[in-house]
């Protein structure tokens, strides 16, 4: 080559440096590399290496939340599973037997749906299929559905027990399934009640609030007017005590009251029917209003009298095209609870010919409305605790408390409601029926009608069908939440027993929940506060489903006492035979008397048909796997983690706990930890519909399972998550980083040699100060992974790898690793300093890159059995911390970052080429630069050939930055010859007689690979 200063013919001695050799590819290729890796450690069984390597390790279980064995993973379902991962394989590798055991949920609606979706196109009627023909059919399509997503599940990475996993359809989890039920059962917590829940007309079935989601739907919305048709006497009234006031006098004398309507508005016309009681707050005011002024042919007519909430007058006569009214006089509240009203619909088809109480309700706002709840106890968890709690009251005046079934299972009203027998609320298909329109046809027949319009609100729909449900009472089976439990129960053998309070247990199961929440650790904390006010304010359980495909609700009730049968040899019989069949034993010809047994007869008792709710059967997966010592010896109960989406507080987490306070008196986990939703790049929703969808199947085709891995691991969890192409290149471009510095790492790190490992006391400042760093982080990392910050552990490495090795450390010594003869020690430290580097960056990044990382390791250590995955991390000396000398190093970089501002200016005017031409003049009038530069060689550390310090004032043409106060640079050419092997320019050149084209330094390496032969 050609001296670019002198014109003289340079040797090329490229050959005689030590520069960076590795196979290690600088492109990834990760979508094609990724699943050798994967059939490796399948052909190694790293798993169960790993847990025979911990099987003396204190035990960490993270107990899988089963996902729905009925389709493709989504993007959901791979944040999921990955942070999962990230969480078995940090707390491996912090020192824990961290097994997985992943399970799925495989019974249920969403299954059975399909197969009657199959049915309907064949023209098949299910009803004309033997049950337990068509459960086999539902327990074939989830065993598909299991083996393509434990394939989707491993190609993410995942390292878990996949040839054993859970199934809530294996027979022994039925079994277990039953005994759980069983037991609550037993300790008087099971009940069968009829209560409105909410209820799919498509799926003919009862949900739970974890199956619901909300969205906008438009509504019918109604005032109506209910005629007071009763008032009590102020001698009644006077029984509690009270003092008649002459407002209450008026009142009595009726001036007012005759002839006036109580107004109710409503968004669910449909359930006026179903109308037995008005509920009214005796902390709102209410007043009696005349219509003086109104269009001709208006339903609100004038001279017509309404009793509204002071509060929504106005409003009210605003939607009723009221042009002027008077407010009479206000109604106390004594007076309020007196009153009565004739029914809307009075008389028609014979039916409604009953009284219309007012009942005082802490659910009454002044918020929206008339101030009165229209209360249809058979369709509103509100309505229905109001005509409850008042029932002896109720009774007291007369008034029937019985609930009517108004609608059926199948949307249609019943003969419960006269004159609408044939309407429909909700067809099969989740559309509206006509049963609105009939009913306000009806009302405004009877001059009933006070306004009417719509109104688009967020409304409940399955999350399954994405259709509309409804409130409907029907007989279920429900757990108490607040009724005392018969029996504690007994307590815990062996590793996790433990009680919710270490004393008495608290005796009803809304208690034990709340004491087991407040013992539980959340990730985030406020997850902690949401899952309590679940428990704290939700109804009791309901437990039962009107479906096939399930684990029946395995009861007897006696005909005669409605008493269910407690009986241990029964519920033995049960369990043993579902541990040899499964829980199609219960649908078998004869089952009823197999299980009852000869001392009792099948026709004194109900088999019931009803299944448990899936989530009661996810619910009891602590029961049958963490405690399955036998199957799975390497779990522990209570588990240390559950991890799941932050919809689960209402789900999984809720049933789980509810379940195992119900059965052993505290939580099945100590922790609890909770991501947030995947959204598109711009926050959106994923939908088909807006084409947002990112499936990770085509992320992990494009990019890899890495980059995914890597986006997940980089994104703060607790929140909603992003992820469109913008989002997926930012992460490639910063794996890319990664990767190229690791490149650098492993091509340098060839060179090391074990017995040229330098001891920290003797090695150079700079790497005494990589190391310090190195104690730092390894103490940050690990903290951070035990709180699961894996966003923190992304940071911390990435910053550190960019900046402090890339653009810093590997920057500096790359001229002595290259360059340094083969003696130096500097060149030594920098590979003893490059080993710990790779030894902890490896393990560190190990959980999260799980590939590259494997890719990484054997790139050094290719034996056979050799793994990343089979490492701690490393154990990195507390003596390397040296605060002091970080504090100096803070200033060296500072005068650093001002020397090469000044050289980047020079070159892109193109007075350099590169910082080795320069030998800038340094000004520094600050005593701690000065102090911290002593004995320090700057022009190394600023990579120039030269430099010139002065404790001077410098020229007012000198760079300088404002942070750095007291340092200015003033750049200068380097003077000499350019060495031919290291590039430097320096007046010594050519004093080497036998290297007169090279550096001292460099004539020195050179004649150290002569003599060793090289």
């Amino acid at each position: 080559m050609t001296d670019t200063a002198t014109g003289a013919t340079e040797t090329d001695y490229s050959a005689t440096l030590f520069l960076p050799e590795t196979n290690f590819p600088m492109r990834a290729g990760l979508p094609e590399r990724e699943p050798g890796w994967l059939k490796r450690w399948e052909e190694m069984d790293i798993y169960a290496l790993q847990r025979e390597q911990a099987k003396d390790r204190p035990l960490f279980t993270l107990h899988d939340g089963p996902p729905y064995a009925n389709g493709n993973i989504h993007i959901g379902h791979a944040l999921n599973k990955t942070l999962k991962d990230l969480v078995a394989r940090s707390m491996q590798m912090l020192g824990y037997n961290s097994a997985y055991v992943p399970g799925w949920d495989c019974h249920g609606l969403p299954i059975e749906w399909k197969i009657e979706e199959q049915y309907r196109a064949k023209g098949k009627d299910k009803n004309d299929v033997p049950v337990v023909e068509f459960r086999q059919e539902c327990r074939t399509f989830a065993e598909q559905w299991v083996d393509i997503q434990r394939e989707e599940f491993k190609r993410l990475g995942v390292l878990g027990e996949w040839d054993n996993p859970y199934l809530t359809m294996s027979f022994d989890a039925e079994a277990q399934i039953a005994r759980e039920l069983m037991k609550v059962a037993t300790t008087g917590q099971l009940y069968r009640g009829s209560k409105p829940v909410m209820w799919s007309v498509v799926e003919r079935t009862a949900l739970a609030e974890a199956e619901i989601e909300y969205a906008d739907y438009e509504s019918d919305t109604i005032w109506v007017k209910f005629p007071v048709s009763r008032i009590l006497t102020v001698a009644s009234a006077a029984k509690e005590g009270a003092v008649p006031s002459a407002a209450e006098l008026a009142i009595e004398r009726r001036e007012h009251l005759t002839g006036a309507s109580v107004v109710i508005w409503t968004t669910t016309p449909w359930t006026i029917p179903a109308n037995r009681a008005i509920s009214y707050s005796s902390k709102i005011a209410y007043g009696v209003y005349e219509v003086t002024k109104a269009p001709d042919g208006n339903w609100a007519r004038v001279g017509e009298k309404y009793i509204v909430a002071d509060n929504l007058a106005a409003e009210v006569f605003a939607k009723a095209k009221v042009e002027e009214s008077v407010r009479l006089q206000g109604i106390p509240a004594s007076v309020m609870a007196g009153l009565s009203c004739h029914h809307p619909l009075r008389g028609l088809a014979g039916g409604y010919n009953f009284d219309v109480p007012l009942l005082d309700g802490e659910h009454v706002t002044d918020d929206a409305g008339t101030g009165f709840v229209h209360t249809a106890p058979g369709h509103g968890l509100d309505d229905f605790g109001i005509w409850m709690d008042s029932a002896r009251l109720l009774n007291e005046r007369g008034i029937d408390t019985a609930i009517p079934y108004v609608v059926g299972d199948d949307g249609f009203y019943t003969s419960e409601a006269p004159g609408f027998e044939g309407a429909r609320v909700i067809d099969d298909n989740g559309k509206k029926g006509d049963a609105n329109n009939r009913v306000i046809a009806a009302l405004a027949e009877r001059n009933a009608m006070v306004a009417r319009g719509r109104v688009k609100h967020q409304y409940p729909h399955s999350w399954r069908s994405k259709k509309p449900v409804i409130f409907r009472n029907t007989p279920q089976w429900f757990v108490y939440m607040d009724r005392p439990i018969a029996s504690s129960p007994s307590p815990l053998e062996g590793e996790g027993a433990r009680r919710a309070d270490e004393g008495s247990l608290p005796d009803t199961l809304r208690a034990r929940a709340l004491a087991a929440i407040d013992a539980t650790k959340f990730y985030p904390a406020a997850g902690q506060n949401r899952l309590r006010a679940m428990i704290a304010d939700r109804p009791d359980w309901v437990l039962s489903r009107q479906r096939a495909w399930g684990v029946p609700i395995t009861v007897f009730v006696h005909k005669a006492t409605n008493e269910i049968l407690k009986d241990d040899q029964v519920n033995h019989r049960i369990a043993q035979s579902f541990e040899e069949e499964g829980a199609d034993a219960w649908y078998k010809p004869g089952a009823a008397a197999r299980y009852l047994g000869e001392t009792r007869s099948p026709d004194d008792y109900e088999m019931v048909t009803d299944v448990l709710d899936v989530w009661f059967d996810s619910g009891t997966t602590h029961s049958w796997v963490l405690r399955n010592k036998q199957k799975w010896p390497h779990l522990k109960f209570p588990a240390s983690m559950y991890l799941e989406g932050s919809d689960q507080h209402r789900g999984w987490f809720h049933s789980s706990l509810l379940e195992s306070c119900a059965t052993n008196g505290f939580a099945p986990y100590d922790s609890v930890l909770t991501h947030g939703f995947t959204m598109d790049g711009e926050g959106r929703k994923m939908s088909k519909s807006l084409g947002n969808v990112v499936a990770p199947q085509e992320i992990i085709r494009q990019y890899g399972a890495d980059i995914l891995r890597l986006w997940v691991a980089s994104s703060d969890y607790s929140e909603d998550l992003r992820l469109g192409k913008e989002i997926i290149q930012t992460t490639v471009d910063s794996y890319r980083k990664l990767r190229n510095t690791l490149r650098w790492l492993l091509g340098n790190i060839a060179h090391y040699q074990p017995g040229d490992e330098v001891p920290f006391a003797d090695m150079p400042e700079l790497e005494q100060l990589i190391l310090h760093r190195l104690a730092q982080l390894d103490e940050q990392v690990r903290g951070a992974y035990k709180e699961y910050d894996y966003r923190k552990v992304v940071t911390l490495l990435t910053n550190f790898m960019n900046i402090e090795l890339s653009a810093f450390y590997f920057d500096i010594r790359k001229d002595a690793l290259y360059c340094d003869p083969i003696s130096s020690v500097r060149r030594k430290a920098a590979l003893t300093v490059l080993h710990h580097l790779f030894d902890c960056l490896t393990a560190w990044l190990a959980p999260i890159l799980v590939f590259t990382m494997e890719e990484v390791w054997l790139e050094r250590h290719p034996e056979a059995g050799s793994s990343v995955h089979l490492r701690l991390f490393p154990e990195v000396p507390r003596d390397w911390l040296n605060d002091d000398l970080a504090s100096k190093w803070t200033l060296i970089r500072a005068v650093r970052r001002v020397v090469t501002g000044a050289l980047e200016i020079e070159r892109r005017e193109k007075r350099i080429g590169s910082s080795l031409e320069a030998a800038p003049k340094v000004f520094i009038t600050d005593e701690r630069y000065l102090t911290a530069l002593a004995g320090e060689d700057l022009a190394e550390i600023a990579i120039t050939s030269a430099i010139e310090i002065g404790n001077a004032d410098a020229p007012s043409e000198a760079f300088t930055l404002d942070d750095v106060p007291g340092v200015a640079v003033v750049p200068a050419l380097a003077q000499g010859t350019r060495c031919a092997r290291s590039w430097k320019i320096l007046p010594e050149v050519g004093s080497d007689a036998d290297y007169p084209d090279v550096s001292l330094r460099d004539a020195q390496a050179l004649r150290e690979r002569a003599a060793a032969g090289l």
